[in-house]
């Protein structure tokens, strides 16, 4: 991901600079604003890969700024939030953000979100889906852990699938439910609890390793979090 183009949003000048060291040393091109109104026009100059966006800002609420954002552009969104509020998560990611980090937050993690968010919107090209020892083929509907075949409701396949599509992405428990079973069942967060469960101990029978990957994050929703590459010894 070194080269890509990263704009940061946040008030918070030391945030701000830390930030922008921490992402230029690890070869990113990035842009900081410390307030909303540049926004748009800068992201329609500059052409950023990542929008990483504070969610309370000084001149703007972070998912009014997703809502508007998303008009005129599919740039992806990671909103950095000190906010403990559930419901405002859930409100930006609603409105458009691709993903959230919890401020305080480590570098590392940060560019490791970047990078998932940079290779969801490349897109997705081959039939195969793969995330640590799990692969996905979406022509056979075939799903396999290592070499062992495991087999999956026509439900439970979906969500996997829909998980496996955007791994690092986090999705609400209201998305799952309307994309999955349909938008009448949107409320009912047990049902979505029931085949996380069913599908994390078919995975796990396999590999403990693969069922670990399904995270929830509590009163938000659920993303799937593949390893990290192992760096080879020196």
């Amino acid at each position: 991901m070194s080269g890509a183009r990263v704009l940061v949003v946040d008030d918070d000048v030391a945030i701000l600079r830390s930030v922008q060291r921490g992402l230029e040393g690890a070869g990113f091109e990035v842009s900081g604003l410390p307030a909303a109104k540049e926004i748009e026009s800068t992201i329609a100059a500059w052409r950023p890969d990542v929008l990483l966006l504070d969610l309370v800002l000084p001149d703007g609420d972070g998912a009014d700024i997703c809502r508007a954002v998303r008009k005129t552009s599919s740039v992806p969104i990671i909103v950095l939030s000190a906010v403990s509020d559930d419901d405002r998560k859930v409100e930006a990611l609603n409105n458009g953000a691709d993903d959230y980090v919890v401020k305080p937050f480590s570098m590392p993690e940060l560019r490791a979100r970047i990078g998932a968010a940079i290779r969801r919107s490349a897109g997705q090209s081959s039939t195969i889906l793969e995330a640590g020892d799990v692969t996905l083929d979406l022509l056979s509907r075939k799903v396999a852990v290592g070499d062992t075949t495991i087999h999956l409701t026509p439900t439970e396949y979906e969500l996997l699938r829909l998980l496996m599509t955007h791994p690092g992405r986090v999705f609400t428990q209201r998305h799952l439910l309307s994309t999955v079973w349909g938008p009448e069942w949107q409320d009912e967060s047990h049902i979505l609890r029931t085949f996380v469960h069913q599908l994390r101990g078919k995975l796990h029978a396999v590999e403990p390793h693969a069922a670990a990957m399904i995270v929830n994050d509590p009163g938000v929703g659920y993303r799937l979090e593949p390893p990290l590459p192992e760096r080879p010894d020196n």
